[in-house]
């Protein structure tokens, strides 16, 4: 009797765990790298040197930031590649590629762009984050983090937060706190505007942390050791993957998990509080590389593709791309 109710359990959970396809897909300019949302435009970054400035009403591209393309000491022309971008009061932070392997920094101010930290400093910049007073904060390949002062045009701090190459970086919402992992398999979370390592999580990963994501306190974790790791307040726990992990998604409650998942490309969503792994998120043609929740139930992926895909988790939430 005990094995009936256990495959009656089963079956229910199966049944009640659906493939959802995105509601609506937008073509870009490039590979998608990187993309913010800010107050009802998606800012794409891509490997074409342009961002697409889309207007999720209409799903139109209604502009573009666009970098004149580099000249390699071969004399070749090549595209820039846009690493990174974010969003604050009107201005558009972007990372980009250099000639050399050092980056680039940008801001865009809504009419021009103006390089900040030329390729010439020699910093590799791997993420790049408004801070809630309009600083930037730059997290580095080598796992170096400075947070930078645009309008004095000074260092505030630079600190080495870990010997090991730095995986995934993400800020809260307010912007006050950053989780940042590395190739070891730590985790930090850090205060921004004072580099104090508020606490170490190295519990559950065993290999490189590919990305974060950060919401209310929760933690969540994308490794390459196929694992994600869900830390909350002072509990921590894994999920184990049967393929390489690249990036995790968060809601804005934490209380709903996303993590790319299999060789098909799917995306998998889970419970948070327990582990619970629910619907499947299938449609992606190539590995997705960045999860966005725009609402509790409504959010944006990306991966090596020439795609934005859009998604609803629940069937009775009105598709409309307000996201």
């Amino acid at each position: 009797m005990h094995n009936i109710f256990i495959v009656l359990f089963l079956l229910i959970t199966v049944n009640y765990a659906k493939d959802i396809k995105p509601v609506a897909t937008l073509q870009t300019s490039g590979l998608v790298s990187d993309f913010v949302e800010d107050d009802g435009l998606l800012y794409v970054a891509t490997d074409a040197g342009v961002v697409d400035i889309i207007d999720l009403f209409s799903q139109q591209i209604v502009s573009q930031i666009t970098f004149e393309p580099l000249q390699t000491l071969m004399g070749d022309t090549v595209p820039v590649r846009i690493n990174s971008i974010d969003r604050y009061k009107g201005k558009t932070l972007l990372v980009t590629s250099g000639i050399s392997a050092y980056r680039n920094v940008w801001i865009h101010d809504g009419n021009t762009l103006n390089k900040i930290i030329d390729e010439k400093k020699h910093l590799m910049t791997k993420h790049a984050f408004f801070t809630d007073k309009g600083k930037i904060i730059l997290g580095t390949f080598g796992s170096e983090v400075v947070l930078y002062d645009n309008n004095e045009n000074y260092k505030v701090y630079s600190s080495q937060v870990s010997e090991s190459t730095m995986g995934g970086m993400a800020l809260s919402s307010d912007k006050k706190k950053m989780v940042v992992s590395d190739e070891s398999g730590t985790v930090r979370l850090i205060d921004v505007n004072s580099s104090k390592v508020e606490k170490t999580l190295s519990s559950e990963h065993v290999d490189n942390v590919y990305a974060v994501a950060y919401s209310k306190d929760v933690i969540l974790t994308a490794g390459q050791d196929r694992r994600i790791g869900i830390y909350t307040g002072n509990d921590a726990f894994h999920l184990k993957s049967d393929f390489l992990v690249y990036c995790v998604g968060i809601s804005p409650s934490a209380q709903i998990g996303i993590y790319s998942s299999g060789i098909k490309h799917d995306l998998q969503v889970f419970t948070t509080k327990n582990g619970k792994k629910t619907d499947r998120l299938v449609g992606h043609h190539a590995t997705p590389t960045k999860i966005m929740f725009t609402t509790e139930n409504t959010l944006i992926t990306a991966g090596d593709e020439y795609t934005i895909y859009f998604w609803v988790l629940k069937q009775n939430t009105p598709i409309k791309l307000a996201l």
